[in-house]
């Protein structure tokens, strides 16, 4: 009895994610459309288009004062990001897609790989982007200014 509204549940879910893309998203100047996303995970790729689309999460209030892998302490106040291919001192542009809110951050620190798009922010980069409450965001990122390359 419990398995049809898990199966009309997941169809539900199915036709929203397909009605969902198929609308472009509007972030500030940029409009993306989901046929526009980089495929690949890789520096090169990243620096080519100069955006992709992600999930943005914030670190936790443990890290405050542990050494990032650049060397750098951990301030949970500045405006800082951990990503797993990108080098250090790389500046970047995150837009929350949900409310179009930016903001510019510097890489210091690594974060694991995975297999999508990723970006580890901030508390205080988080605050900015108001996703504190909800955890997660999508985001665009957005290559500003790279230390290498």
């Amino acid at each position: 009895m419990r398995i049809v509204p898990l199966l009309l549940y997941s169809i539900f879910l199915c036709l929203f994610m397909i009605v969902a893309t198929s609308f472009s998203l509007h972030a500030g100047e940029i409009a993306i459309s989901h046929t526009d996303f980089p495929v690949q995970n890789s520096f090169t790729t990243l620096a080519k288009s100069k955006w992709t689309v992600g999930i943005a999460t914030y670190y936790h209030n443990r890290y405050n004062g542990r050494r990032t892998s650049s060397g750098a302490v951990y301030n949970s106040q500045k405006l800082t990001a951990a990503h797993p291919y990108l080098p250090h001192g790389t500046r970047l542009k995150v837009i929350n897609l949900t409310n179009n809110r930016s903001v510019i951050v510097t890489i210091n620190d690594r974060c694991r790989k995975r297999k999508f798009e990723f970006i580890d922010l901030s508390r205080a980069a988080a605050r900015k982007l108001r996703f504190i409450k909800e955890g997660t965001a999508r985001v665009c990122i957005q290559l500003l200014e790279s230390r290498e390359g």
